[in-house]
């Protein structure tokens, strides 16, 4: 498979980052892994990973559109809808301060198969743990909703992944669980706040490398942009209805069995 063109390359990490970004299995840690198999695992590999997610930010700016849209019109007049966007700043403060301080180390010491498979394992039991407690209850499910109190905790709950493999999704959804949103608001909210977390680290990451990347360089990344866009809108819209009739317990067992098998080949 190392074989592959970077084209192709850039192809199948589009998709698997499209398929994982919005489910609670972990993108960064599927993206480590099949780097990993594919040697696309070098600096260029690394940011590679972080700008393809520009891709599945804008697929959310897509799909939320008209919502996005009212919000924002809205905010100028109504509160509650100025207080949906202060909500979303509060919750993206925790990790932005956490990211600055600790992700070098993070990246230094967790960016590995086996720290992933790891990861995924115990974020399976926790699913498992969480849904079979049921925090899920009759609870508010209007995203509009969501106090100061429980976006800055979603926002703390969010900071478990900057470690490779915790899934962004999956902590602020479960954290949206926790701590009194329905199903429906804590997995649109996951998406909301995923915009500004996303934005700046893609960002981030561009800017920082841009200057090493070369005209191919940028061309892999417009390839894995494209994939990953078209590929997370669809996930987007499956998730939306999958929820409706269904909980987290099957990602769980996903993360298991598949955290379990990489330690298996990998110990």
């Amino acid at each position: 498979m190392k074989d592959l063109s970077q084209e192709s390359i850039a192809v199948i990490m589009g998709i698997v980052e499209g398929i994982t970004e919005f489910l609670p299995v972990s993108s960064t840690g599927h993206l480590i892994i099949f780097g990993h198999f594919l040697g696309f695992n070098d600096d260029f590999g690394k940011t590679f990973d972080i700008a393809i997610q520009l891709g599945a930010i804008i697929s959310v700016l897509i799909y939320f559109r008209e919502k996005i849209f009212t919000l924002i019109q809205n905010s100028a007049t109504d509160q509650k809808a100025r207080n949906f966007l202060i909500s979303l700043f509060i919750a993206f403060l925790p990790v932005a301060v956490m990211g600055l301080l600790i992700h070098k180390w993070i990246k230094a010491m967790f960016f590995n198969p086996l720290s992933v498979g790891t990861a995924l394992i115990v974020g399976g039991i926790a699913i498992i743990l969480i849904e079979k407690k049921s925090v899920i209850e009759e609870k508010e499910d209007q995203v509009e909703d969501v106090s100061f109190r429980q976006a800055f905790l979603i926002g703390c709950a969010q900071c478990f992944s900057l470690f490779p493999g915790v899934s962004r999704s999956a902590a602020t959804i479960l954290g949206g669980l926790i701590f009194g949103l329905g199903r429906t608001a804590a997995v649109e909210f996951s998406f909301f706040l995923a915009i500004p977390t996303m934005f700046a680290a893609t960002i981030y990451s561009l800017v920082k490398d841009m200057g090493a990347l070369s005209y191919n360089d940028l061309k892999i990344l417009g390839i894995g942009f494209m994939v990953s866009l078209v590929v997370a809108l669809g996930v987007i819209a499956w998730l939306m209805g999958f929820i409706k009739n269904h909980t987290f317990v099957p990602f769980a067992w996903y993360r298991i069995i598949f955290g379990s098998f990489l330690l298996f080949i990998l110990i």
